[in-house]
């Protein structure tokens, strides 16, 4: 578990999985040779071989009066294509309660979009039927991203707009957004597209600090230094790029704490240039 805190709001990642290697089909041009001279990125980022090490995990934001959950993991007993994501047994909520937050205690879960491993404890299996996990939450999703997802036949990972999706739309627990609604005083969405068609990162500010919750518009953060890696799953890969290299100029050399949804430990920092061009990000655990 890590911990942040952005002025009086207190944001929490429970991880669900974190592994090194296997990611090369998300990010196909991050091959051990080309990522190994990426100096910066070792040996939090990236193990002695090249193997990119990624996480799965959710972000509780805590602003005293809200307890906000970004996104939800892959979930429990889902079948799904990826062979270390189908039928989980993991005790995410066990360590979400034990860091403070059972799931009853969660009032809104904030989707950056509805891929596989960012919606799958949204519900869980109760009786043999999929039943909302965080009974007393709305659930925020993107309009845009919702008409994207109700259009389209199927996902590749799986069932996953019927498992985890359709049932708390049935449930009624659903609001659907703008891309650039503000939740509360301290948090707010910003339109991140090209991932999917409605993606959003989250904007946290508080007493002057501020802290960015990236989505997927940053899968691995050498896509800060190599900017031009898309990944596999993009619906649009030129906008995923514009997108990536707006959002680096816009926060390079700020004091706002970028907190990938997918980075390992230590998984945030600050986003500087690199001399020859792109960017790397500056944690506390690597700060020359």
């Amino acid at each position: 578990m890590n911990q942040w805190q952005i002025g009086s709001v207190t944001i929490t990642r429970v991880v669900e999985m974190q592994v090194a290697g296997g990611t090369r089909f998300i990010l196909p041009d991050a091959t051990r040779e080309l990522c190994r001279p990426i100096e910066w990125m070792h040996p939090h980022f990236m193990d002695d071989d090249g193997n990119l090490i990624m996480s799965i995990h959710g972000l509780v934001v805590d602003t005293g009066t809200r307890r906000i959950l970004v996104d939800t993991c892959v979930g429990n007993d889902k079948e799904r294509s990826v062979p270390n994501w189908t039928n989980l047994q993991t005790t995410f909520l066990q360590d979400l309660a034990a860091a403070g937050y059972p799931r009853e205690s969660i009032d809104t879960v904030l989707c950056t979009h509805l891929h596989v491993d960012h919606v799958g404890w949204n519900t869980m299996l109760v009786d043999g039927k999929w039943e909302p996990t965080f009974t007393n939450a709305r659930y925020l999703i993107a309009e845009e991203e919702w008409t994207h997802w109700d259009s389209v036949d199927g996902d590749d990972f799986g069932p996953v707009i019927e498992d985890s999706v359709r049932p708390v739309i049935a449930a009624g627990l659903v609001d659907l957004v703008t891309t650039n609604h503000r939740v509360c005083d301290e948090v707010w969405l910003e339109p991140t597209p090209g991932h999917t068609p409605g993606h959003v990162s989250v904007h946290v500010q508080s007493e002057g600090q501020s802290a960015l919750i990236t989505g997927d518009c940053i899968h691995h953060p050498v896509q800060m230094t190599k900017t031009d890696w898309c990944s596999s799953a993009d619906f649009d890969q030129k906008q995923g790029q514009d997108t990536r290299e707006l959002l680096l100029r816009r926060y390079v050399d700020k004091d706002t704490l970028v907190i990938g949804t997918h980075f390992a430990t230590p998984t945030a920092g600050y986003v500087k240039a690199l001399a020859d061009g792109g960017y790397w990000l500056q944690t506390e655990a690597f700060n020359p």
